[in-house]
């Protein structure tokens, strides 16, 4: 095959004439003891072939043109990549040891519990539910760093260890799916305060005395009557102290237990150990050590902490067995609040990118081909399939129907019924140098049986059209 200086456009795909006499005549079976030739024309090649001598035909891009048309993605994603790492590094080392009582860190507590140490509260750290289950007792406060990563069994777990313990449960920022379970009756408002320091506006004892706090995030709302709330913002507390709805004994809680400074504790220990409470902060801020000592930090602190002899630290761990217990649990359960804002932010997203880079749609443009094909040769390829299916009766009746086909316009009969006997025997009888033929058999008969059949037949058709043509 040669190139063709003038090559089609590949918009335009090369004729494909219905075969002919002489067309397909060629393929045909040669007659026995005839020298074999080799088929005429050539192949495309390969995509990927080179010629001998000349350029590739390959139209893949090369490793250097992918670099070029990559290189700006690639480059986007290292420098997001490495600000990723950047801003996790920081806010790692922020965070490092958040609420951790034996964490020196800013957002550590170690200083509120070497204070509660020194007016004789022991602390101890446990990281699992069934540690601060067991621990919980009479003389004991627990403390629950972050309620919301516990699942919804250890919540109800815990809080039924905890409602009849007689001790002092604190909740620290508790959101709303965790708060409902840690404590019944309560509900957390989805708008946090405004500011995060607030005037207590309240009788709890230990509010008074503290004063001022930074307490202000999550503001909560109950029915319960016995409530005692404090620190308010547009109406809602972010300080609730809930009694415990029966004493150890059994009786109705009278809900006017009062707060006692550790020292006191150690003088009336039966007091304390007789009534429990929970107490549900609305920010961490108050135990963090960078903020111990602003306001009334510190003394809200170590009176709502260092009201029992000892204090356990509940710090949730991921690492706790409790935690793989979900089999009751969902799927839409253990995807994180927030997944559907999440997906629909991403969606509008890839829409929009879709939009600035998608391939604008416009006219189609004309390329040349590689290569020129003969048009004889897709005949010739259609020829050997029908040989090669043993197809003589599809063969001759392509060669009947294009014959029909052109001889059609040649005697004045439509193209339309160029294929009804009734209407294109008699015209071409008339065009015929010697009347009387009977054309039914050569334009509308049965297949021929063999190959040397079908090309007697394929050059009948011919001589036909020929002596039409010249008549």
């Amino acid at each position: 095959m040669t190139d063709s200086p003038d090559a089609p456009d590949a918009t335009k795909t090369p004729a494909q004439p219905a075969p002919s006499a002489t067309s397909t005549a060629s393929p045909a079976a040669p007659p026995a003891g005839a020298p074999t030739e080799p088929p005429t024309g050539s192949t495309l090649p390969s995509p990927n072939s080179r010629t001998p001598g000349g350029p590739s035909t390959s139209t893949a891009p090369t490793p250097r043109q992918l670099w070029t048309r990559s290189r700006g993605v690639v480059l986007a994603v290292v420098v997001l990549l490495a600000a990723a790492v950047a801003i996790a590094a920081v806010r790692s080392g922020a965070q490092h040891g958040r609420l951790d009582p034996r964490s020196a860190d800013p957002y550590g507590s170690r200083a509120v519990a070497e204070l509660l140490a020194d007016r004789g509260v022991s602390t101890r750290v446990v990281t699992t539910t069934e540690e601060a289950r067991s621990a919980a007792g009479p003389d004991t406060t627990l403390l629950v760093a972050d309620p919301d990563l516990l699942t919804d069994r250890q919540q109800s777990r815990l809080h039924d260890a905890t409602q009849a313990s007689g001790g002092r449960t604190v909740l620290v920022a508790p959101g709303p799916p965790s708060v409902s379970k840690l404590a019944p009756g309560v509900t957390a408002d989805p708008a946090t305060s405004y500011d995060s320091t607030l005037s207590p506006d309240c009788s709890l004892p230990a509010a008074r005395r503290a004063g001022s706090a930074d307490v202000g995030g999550i503001r909560y709302d109950t029915l319960a009557p016995d409530a005692e709330t404090c620190y308010i913002d547009d109406g809602l507390p972010s300080l609730l102290r809930l009694p415990a709805t029966t004493a150890k004994d059994g009786s109705p809680e009278t809900g006017n237990n009062t707060e006692d400074t550790p020292e006191d504790a150690s003088e009336k220990p039966d007091q304390t150990s007789a009534r429990g409470d929970t107490v549900i902060l609305g920010a961490p801020d108050i135990l963090h050590n960078d903020r111990l000592d602003e306001h009334g930090n510190a003394s809200l602190a170590l009176q709502l902490l260092g009201s029992r002899p000892h204090l356990v630290w509940y710090l949730p761990s991921l690492s706790d067995d409790a935690v793989d217990d979900t089999a009751d649990d969902s799927f839409f359960d253990l995807i994180p609040p927030g997944w559907l804002w999440g997906t629909l932010q991403l969606t509008v997203a890839a829409v929009l990118a879709a939009l600035w880079r998608a391939r604008r749609l416009g006219p189609l443009v004309p390329e040349n081909l590689p290569v020129a094909i003969r048009a004889s040769e897709t005949a010739e390829g259609r020829a050997r399939l029908y040989r090669k299916a043993d197809a003589r009766d599809r063969a001759a009746a392509a060669l009947r129907s294009a014959t029909r086909t052109r001889l059609a316009p040649l005697v004045g009969v439509p193209t339309a019924r160029a294929h009804t006997p009734e209407a294109l025997l008699p015209a071409l009888t008339s065009r015929l140098r010697t009347p009387g033929q009977d054309l039914h058999p050569l334009l509308f008969g049965p297949p021929p049986g063999d190959d040397a059949g079908l090309i007697a037949l394929a050059d009948q058709l011919d001589a036909l059209e020929s002596e039409v043509r010249t008549s």
